[in-house]
């Protein structure tokens, strides 16, 4: 009796504790302003976008769309892969002057990562083979809005290492721009105040 006992709650012990952790997070150290998931269709350029909501003020996102790469060798302008940890800092802020959060509607910075493909490059004076590869590792500040309809802008400016397989490494500048639709549901706005 005593081995049953022992099994039931060894396996209700993850449903309780996950309700548990679940109910802290939304009052107070969870998502409170970020989605979850948010998924962008970018339209300049085109191109995709994901945004995952990881804790409070934190998200990881990924997309792939057009940037431009310039060092110390030279520039390329074309589709890139990115990938950022996003860490908000004027979530607060922007609600206590009642502007809007929605849709991760706020300025951050974050660890980047960006790699660009040859063939998906649409100009660039690198001295290099036409199947060169080239990534990006640096940081970014970058500020994000999405507005009522789902309309939605990223820009990010940043500044980091440049790693080469086919072309010279060095060190340089990223900009990267996208507008696009939020394509999931977003969480209702109302300002909240302590």
């Amino acid at each position: 009796m005593t081995k049953k006992l022992l099994l039931c709650f060894l396996f209700s012990a993850p449903f309780l504790v996950n309700g548990q952790i679940r109910k802290i997070n939304e009052k107070g150290s969870g998502l409170i302003n970020l989605e979850r998931h948010q998924f962008k269709l970018n339209l300049f350029g085109p191109g995709l976008s994901y945004e995952l909501g990881l804790f409070k003020d934190v998200s990881a996102s990924t997309s792939f769309g057009p940037a431009i790469a310039t060092y110390q060798e030279g520039y390329t302008f074309g589709f890139a892969w990115h990938t950022r940890l996003r860490y908000y800092h004027n979530f607060k802020r922007r609600i206590d002057m009642r502007k809007n959060v929605s849709g991760n509607s706020g300025n951050y910075v974050s660890a980047a990562r960006s790699i660009f493909w040859g063939p998906l490059q649409i100009s660039n004076n690198l001295d290099g083979p036409k199947d060169f590869g080239l990534a990006f590792y640096g940081g970014v500040y970058g500020f994000q809005r999405t507005y009522p309809k789902g309309f939605n802008f990223n820009v990010e400016l940043g500044a980091g290492y440049y790693r080469g397989d086919g072309v010279f490494n060095g060190y340089g500048g990223l900009l990267n721009l996208s507008f696009g639709w939020v394509a999931t549901k977003r969480k209702s706005r109302k300002p909240t105040f302590d």
